[in-house]
């Protein structure tokens, strides 16, 4: 008589070659994942730069209203600032002298620190209304966009980039807000 103690063999590992395709699998699941953060951290930096941008452009937009005096973002190399408008476009050593001599300190004191740095490798092209050209804002040129005290602005398209992301963002001429719901995001 057989016992069926003979028939049960001990359970069997796992082979080498069972192991080596189970790690080859989980590499590539995660050398994807991490392909996919990197993009998704550089289209994270363009929506917070573009919403950053648009909340500076609603900030311009009610100030001058309020204030019934026209305010501008300037746009330079790497900064976004809100300013009033006599401001705006003046040389950097002139900017700062004239704002310590404002003569009306409730206006120049709604502008102040109202600024955006833009992170390291994030590139802004301006395209004006009714253009179809991109203006670079990284050969030491200045672009002023006007905020008028009846709150209109002028429709201008914004362009970020950043390594081989890039985003588009058009802005309404009488909200200052982005025209599209969704923001353009696009990977070259």
């Amino acid at each position: 008589m057989i016992s069926a103690a003979k028939t049960n063999k001990s359970p069997r590992g796992f082979s080498l070659l069972e192991i080596v395709i189970v790690l080859a699998i989980i590499a590539v699941i995660l050398g994807s994942a991490i392909g996919l953060m990197v993009f998704s951290s550089d289209e994270r930096v363009l929506r917070n730069t573009s919403g950053e941008i648009e909340l500076l452009a609603k900030r311009a937009r009610t100030i001058a209203i309020l204030h019934q005096t026209p305010y501008a973002l300037e746009f330079r190399e790497g900064i976004v600032r809100l300013l009033p408008l006599a401001q705006a476009g003046l040389a950097e050593k002139k900017f700062s002298r004239h704002r310590v001599t404002e003569a009306n300190p409730e206006t120049s004191n709604v502008a102040e620190n109202r600024q955006l740095v833009l992170k390291d490798g994030v590139e802004l092209f301006i395209r004006r209304w009714n253009s179809d050209q991109w203006y670079d804002t990284r050969k030491q040129s200045v672009h002023v966009w006007r905020f008028d005290p009846d709150g209109l602005c002028e429709p201008i398209t914004i362009r970020l980039t950043l390594d081989q992301s890039s985003s588009e963002d058009t802005f309404h001429p009488l909200t200052a807000t982005s025209i599209l719901e969704k923001k353009q995001l696009e990977v070259r």
